[in-house]
């Protein structure tokens, strides 16, 4: 992950959302995927981290719908920088779907990490780079936990990213996406607040700021520099989408900077979508 700029927000939105029957479709489409990964696997069930945000919580609400209550076991991973009240939302979250949960606590964790390399001292720890190294300590931390818990109960690990942070690299390489699937990978976030509504998550979650919350005051759209209306909006119509940049321009009202901002994000971070390079076959 990388913060730079301000968010871009003059934008107009471009509306991304799905009819009934195409939401009816998307979440019979999802779960069928999930509970078909789940039986390739030869596998008990599947393990969720729960942050108490709108994209874990729709993965939650489609994997009960899978596999059952106890087909998914959740974990609340929390550490020092995680707000008091995303906890909360996590454990409600499993108990309003009926699923076993574990909260595990990953400050002591994370600080064996950054104890282990001497040139992080305590009083860099929240300033740059290290913010963002141990920001994303925590993020691998979380990561290994879930496979630890998926591999001793016989478990897949469900992902919870979805098409727009995906396509601007806004998750922790070897964190966040290691994961066996990613059930709502292929929605913009206006689409994952859609869908999440029309399974019946509750509307303060629908509604409620994202953040990796990788170290305090963290919030997603303000460190990509754009809000996620504008952003899904250049994604689908410039990156995705067949129009150039000045069609683009003129059919949303934005500039051309913030079209830039867009397509820099997805081409810095085209290595975290890609298997690790290796050198071509030498012929000798």
């Amino acid at each position: 992950m990388e913060t730079e700029g301000t968010v871009l927000s003059d934008s107009a939105p471009l509306d991304l959302r799905l009819s009934e029957d195409e939401l009816e479709a998307t979440r019979e489409h999802v779960v069928a995927f999930i509970r078909d990964t789940v039986d390739a696997a030869n596998a008990e069930g599947a393990v969720l981290g729960l942050s108490g945000g709108i994209d874990s919580t729709l993965t939650a609400y489609l994997a009960v719908e899978a596999i059952g209550e106890a087909g998914l076991h959740g974990l609340v991973l929390p550490s020092a920088v995680n707000a008091d009240e995303n906890m909360s939302d996590a454990e409600r979250v499993a108990g309003t779907l009926g699923i076993a949960y574990d909260v595990i606590e990953i400050g002591p964790i994370v600080d064996a990490f950054v104890a282990a390399f001497p040139g992080i001292g305590d009083e860099h720890v929240e300033s740059d780079p290290a913010q963002t190294a141990v920001g994303n300590v925590r993020v691998r931390t979380r990561a290994v936990l879930n496979y630890l818990v998926a591999n001793y109960e016989n478990r897949i690990v469900l992902g919870t990213g979805n098409r727009s942070e995906a396509l601007t690299g806004y998750f922790t390489k070897y964190g966040d996406q290691a994961v066996d699937c990613n059930p709502i990978g292929n929605l913009y976030k206006q689409q994952v607040r859609q869908l999440a509504a029309h399974v019946g998550v509750p509307e303060d979650l629908v509604t409620k700021t994202p953040s990796a919350e990788m170290w305090l005051g963290q919030t997603d759209e303000e460190e990509m520099g754009i809000d996620y209306d504008a952003l899904d909006a250049v994604l689908a119509l410039h990156v995705d989408g067949p129009l150039s940049k000045a069609a683009t321009v003129r059919a949303l009202g934005v500039t051309e900077a913030q079209v830039d901002r867009v397509v820099g994000l997805v081409e810095r971070s085209a290595h975290k979508r890609e298997t690790p390079p290796a050198p071509d076959p030498l012929r000798i």
